[in-house]
């Protein structure tokens, strides 16, 4: 088990996926926001079609920039080499959108990225973006990923549209609904998360011990789609074009 993300190019991911295949050995990827109870009520709502079939996701992660919240300085050096890290906020807060839109769309490639980046600090960050939006289109959806150095405080949330409804997440425990036919939203506390799927130790020991299969956010599969998307989106904000993905 790995900290996000899997890689810092779609070349690199796919030569861990290779050596683990040969190998025969497991791969996780570790994100916060897959142990948070609302991420996983709002996936159970999607499929449960209590919001009917998704048509736009938005997510926002990020906070005020690692300098700004004094993360360790070995840390801070390694955030912003754009060679170790693969960019700024792009690949160190993007990550979590792609990973929980793959989720959300059953492991489903986008179909185009699209990404703009910004140096909006560049007298702390003079090497890599401490600004990202990325686009991603679907047949039938568009996925909105917000990554950034320049919120005024930390945050990582997520809002779904159906078709006929939306839940939103507020932060790890709370949820937003409003279902078909209601006239305002509702807030309520997450489910918990049943084991061994509620924190990452218990995960890898299930996974190691007890034979449990990766699947979902954790997964090489679905990792190697965000890394796919990163790539790409990375190309797209440095050549101003939007990617269209192979299918």
């Amino acid at each position: 088990m790995m900290e996000k993300p899997l890689a810092v190019s779609y070349e690199d991911a796919q030569a861990i996926a290779g050596a683990a295949r040969a190998a025969k050995i497991q791969v996780l990827v570790n994100y916060e926001t897959s142990w948070y109870p609302s991420n996983h009520d709002a996936f159970k709502l999607v499929h449960d079609g209590a919001i009917g079939e998704i048509r736009k996701v938005v997510v926002h992660d990020g906070h005020e920039g690692p300098k700004e919240i004094n993360v360790d300085p070995k840390f801070l050096k390694w955030l912003t080499d754009p060679k170790l890290n693969g960019g700024g906020a792009l690949f160190d807060f993007g990550c979590y959108g792609a990973d929980l839109m793959t989720w959300l769309m059953n492991g489903q490639r986008p179909l185009t990225v699209t990404a703009v980046t910004q140096e909006i600090k560049p007298d702390i960050y003079p090497l890599v973006d401490d600004e990202a939006t990325i686009v991603l289109t679907y047949p039938k959806a568009q996925a909105i990923l917000q990554a950034s150095w320049n919120w005024p405080y930390s945050r990582k949330d997520m809002e779904v549209y159906g078709r006929t409804g939306s839940v939103i997440t507020v932060a790890a425990n709370d949820i937003t609904v409003r279902l078909p036919q209601q006239a305002q939203s509702t807030t309520r506390a997450a489910s918990p998360i049943p084991a061994p799927y509620d924190d990452s130790l218990t995960y890898l020991r299930a996974v190691l011990l007890d034979g449990a299969k990766p699947d979902g956010l954790s997964s090489l599969e679905t990792n190697l789609i965000v890394i796919e998307i990163l790539d790409a989106a990375r190309r797209s904000a440095s050549s101003g074009k939007t990617i269209r993905l192979p299918q």
